[in-house]
């Protein structure tokens, strides 16, 4: 059968790739289908189709996988939040654990690498201590609210359908943070929906209101609301910072960002603090950490402790090396470290995020910590030192080819690579096994119902 756009076919579910979509083969044709579960058997409608490969909408479920189960969430779907909400979660751990396995073997050639078993996240609803949403112009309907959808809807606040900029979902709770945030979300909605000013048009650019940022700290019940807005205008928005701290006493602190650029990101060309000081506090393990509206923090803070641990695990510090971190951000593994071993320098790139790493290791009463700001590739070769210890915890594009580079000249006895996307993690794994022994890999999930998964490599120095 030759596939062609608009084809209906029946297809049998066989693997979950990395996505998280399903895979299926019609006459050796690979296809791929969002929504779908190993086993399945489905209905689909081909709306992509490529040489290689198409990609299908469900149209039906015809037989069901025994690992699938009912969504707990209505948007459960359609909206980017989760992809695999209907995966019952210890299969969710199984396919993650296969993501960062296959890539190894297909790019790095690495065969029979020790990849352990999952360290699963003790929350798999209400675990985000932040959330994002955007303000639209243009409400993205769902399938059963087309036919109640009013002509001139002209506002929606919520979340992105998957792959776009401009469809938003308007939602009033998404279970991936806790209910407070669902309050906040709900009271903002209205507040914003009852005003005169518009909000913003992901299209036009033109309107007021861009996003909705929501932090908590589990460890002090504290929480932050970031209001993004187009320009500044203190007559705005602080009534409504007014009103919410009134109605939510763990509400800390309220931020104004002013983002007048086009570009979709939620954070501030400037910011101004409504109410509060302007960030919350808090607790990984025994550390205590600032958090500011656009400073980086692990979003899963008890997943958070379980990857830092097995990082010092891996590392198995005996109180003399001397480490180097790169791309140390905040300083959050150097923290961890600091009292296990004689001294730590980090090397992070982005200003604000060093300033941070400064101020939580003295306030953590760290003293062997520095930190070093700057491009790695002209900062690694200043460093004053051969580090007995490395630790790497790049972006999702992983390590640049140049530190990749600088890394094996410096040769340290062990590295400890913690990575958020499996297939870079093969790519750089490849060019270090030649210099290193790949020990043992530990995935932890960072994001329960998501795709997304991190995993912490231990490699040792291969003595020549």
């Amino acid at each position: 059968m030759k596939l062609r756009k608009g084809h209906t076919v029946e297809l049998n579910i066989e693997k979950m790739a990395y996505g998280g979509r399903g895979i299926a083969r019609l006459d050796g044709f690979v296809v791929f289908v969002r929504g779908t579960v190993p086993g399945d058997r489905v209905l689909a409608r081909i709306y992509k189709k490529k040489k290689d490969y198409a990609e299908a909408g469900l149209v039906e479920l015809l037989a069901s996988s025994p690992d699938r189960i009912e969504t707990a969430c209505p948007f459960a779907g359609y909206c980017g939040g989760c992809q695999w909400q209907h995966v019952t979660y210890q299969k969710q751990l199984v396919f993650k654990r296969e993501h960062v396995k296959e890539p190894l073997e297909r790019i790095a050639g690495l065969k029979n690498v020790a990849v352990q078993p999952l360290l699963p996240s003790e929350n798999i609803f209400g675990y985000r201590n932040k959330m994002e949403f955007s303000f639209s112009d243009r409400r993205w309907y769902l399938p059963h609210e087309l036919p109640f959808r009013e002509k001139n809807e002209d506002f929606a606040l919520g979340l992105h359908v998957p792959g776009t900029y401009h469809k938003v979902i308007d939602m009033e709770a998404c279970l991936l943070q806790r209910q407070t945030g669902n309050h906040i979300l709900r009271e903002v909605g209205q507040y914003v929906r009852q005003s005169d000013v518009p909000v913003y048009g992901l299209k036009s650019h033109k309107g007021f209101w861009r996003y909705l940022t929501i932090r908590h700290s589990a460890a002090f019940d504290q929480w932050m609301v970031n209001l993004v807005t187009s320009e500044e205008d203190l007559s705005t928005v602080q009534p409504l910072a007014d009103l919410l701290c009134q109605k939510f006493p763990s509400i800390k602190t309220v931020v104004n960002n002013i983002n007048g650029r086009k570009a979709s990101i939620a954070v501030g060309e400037k910011e101004k603090v409504l109410q509060g000081d302007g960030f919350i506090s808090d607790k990984i393990g025994p550390f205590t950490f600032r958090v500011s509206a656009n400073s980086f923090f692990q979003t899963n803070t008890a997943a958070a402790l379980k990857l830092y641990n097995q990082v010092l695990r891996y590392a198995n510090p005996k109180g003399t090396e001397m480490v180097l971190d790169l791309y140390s951000g905040t300083g959050t593994i150097p923290i961890f470290l600091a009292d296990r071993v004689r001294s730590v320098t980090g090397i992070e790139i982005n200003e604000s995020a060093t300033a941070d790493a400064n101020r939580n290791a003295f306030e953590n009463g760290v003293r062997n910590c520095r930190f070093v700001c700057g491009d790695i590739r002209e900062k690694l070769g200043t460093t004053g030192f051969k580090p007995d210890l490395m630790i790497i915890d790049p972006p999702r594009a992983g390590m640049h080819k140049d530190v990749l580079a600088e890394t094996l000249a410096l040769a340290p006895r062990r590295i400890i690579y913690v990575s958020c996307n499996p297939t870079t993690l093969a790519r750089d794994l490849e060019m270090m096994v030649g210099d290193y022994a790949l020990n043992e890999i530990q995935p932890v999930d960072m994001f329960p119902h998501t795709f997304h998964i991190e995993a912490v490599a231990k490699l040792t120095h291969r003595k020549k």
